[in-house]
């Protein structure tokens, strides 16, 4: 497919008609030459028979005269059969400069053929291929080891950038626990801690754990962006969501939320276990939190081509400009998106990068009576994408 667009790219037509335009010009040239040359009359004496004597001088010349116009009259269709000839021989010139241009074209551009279709090819998951023209030092080769070198310095930069996820991943759990455990010694002590050594225990266990939910949040976030999951399967979405669902059940009761769940569909998607449950329970924890008390929470899904996932959840009515922004990084509205609920402003940040990592998008719209319309789309190719 990716050949079959170039063959029909701007350059090749402008390769084509330019040969076809320079053979075209020649072969009229030439049969203008050859029409010119044929046009001059012939100036030299008609050899004629020379009258005698007897003969009369009038009959000579109406002999002649007659001989005149009989070569007048030969001229005369010689040039138009040249003409018609030549016409002819120009369309079929032209037809041939068509033909003839449109093969040096294809020619001419193979090889920027072979490097686009090399470099479509390659993703993120093997930049360490490599085009590597052989050939002449020559435009082509020298665009194919720029390329290269781009690629060189791409796979370095995505290196860097998996092993400090990975070294994050280590690094920054560790201090973690090890203020977790200090503060679990210091309320063990036989002797019992003032009331604000407890508060304050308390309170730090919270930041821990905000911290803590940040910092999983940025290293899921880093892992989709990079590509950096293998756990491909076949993964129900409707019974990922009824799960979500379920593991929320005492937040939905104590806000008495009512959830609709009828139009759950079987929607198969292939792709990442962890990553597209953890979308899916990132919408439901958005639905919740988010929710006024009383409120209302429909989830639902479908299957097919494309397959799609659907939260739609009552709240506090919102501008769909600023909607529009909560799919990127720490991106929140409103004091209830800031304050005590925890949130570390990645929640959808990380559906998004989940959803195109398995080949789909998010689009979030603002409901007209207040609340929050969430829909995840999978695209045909999903499963190559993921």
């Amino acid at each position: 497919m990716g050949r079959s667009r170039l063959a029909r790219g701007t350059v090749g037509r402008r390769f084509t008609l330019l040969y076809a335009a320079i053979f075209l010009a020649s072969g009229a040239a030439l049969l203008l030459l050859v029409n010119v040359f044929a046009a001059v009359k012939n100036t030299e004496p008609v050899p004629g028979q020379v009258p005698s004597a007897q003969t009369d001088l009038a009959a000579a010349q109406q002999q002649i005269h007659r001989l005149q116009e009989q070569l007048a009259q030969a001229e005369s269709a010689q040039a138009r059969r040249l003409l018609v000839g030549s016409l002819v021989a120009l369309a079929v010139l032209a037809a041939a400069s068509l033909l003839a241009g449109r093969l040096l074209a294809v020619r001419v551009l193979r090889p920027l053929r072979t490097i686009t279709a090399a470099t479509r090819n390659i993703t993120a998951d093997d930049l360490d291929r490599r085009l590597a023209v052989t050939g002449p030092e020559d435009e082509v080769k020298d665009l194919a080891d720029t390329i290269d070198d781009l690629l060189a310095r791409l796979e370095a930069s995505f290196a860097a950038q998996r092993r400090f996820a990975a070294d994050a991943s280590h690094e920054l759990r560790t201090p973690l626990a090890t203020m977790r455990a200090r503060l679990d010694v210091a309320l063990a002590k036989p002797q019992p801690p003032p009331p604000q050594t407890v508060a304050l225990a308390q309170r730090l266990r919270t930041d821990l754990d905000t911290v803590d939910h940040l910092l999983d949040g940025l290293l899921i976030l880093a892992r989709v962006q990079h590509g950096a999951f293998g756990d491909g399967a076949t993964v129900r979405l409707d019974q990922v969501a009824e799960q979500a669902l379920a593991a929320r059940g005492p937040d939905i009761a104590a806000r008495e939320l009512a959830v609709d769940t009828t139009g759950l569909r079987p929607a198969p998607v292939e792709g990442s276990q962890a990553l597209l449950s953890r979308l899916v329970g990132n919408l439901v924890d958005n639905a919740v939190a988010h929710n006024r008390d009383g409120g209302r929470i429909r989830v639902a899904t479908s299957g097919g081509d494309p397959a799609g996932l659907v939260v739609e959840s009552d709240g506090p009515v919102l501008e769909q400009a600023q909607v529009e922004q909560l799919g990127r990084p720490f991106r929140r509205l409103g004091a209830a998106r800031t304050g005590s609920g925890g949130g570390s402003g990645l929640g959808l940040a990380i559906v998004a990068a989940v959803a195109q990592a398995h080949g789909g998008s998010l689009e979030l719209r603002a409901r007209p009576e207040g609340g929050l319309l969430a829909t995840v789309t999978f695209a045909a190719d999903r499963g190559g994408a993921a």
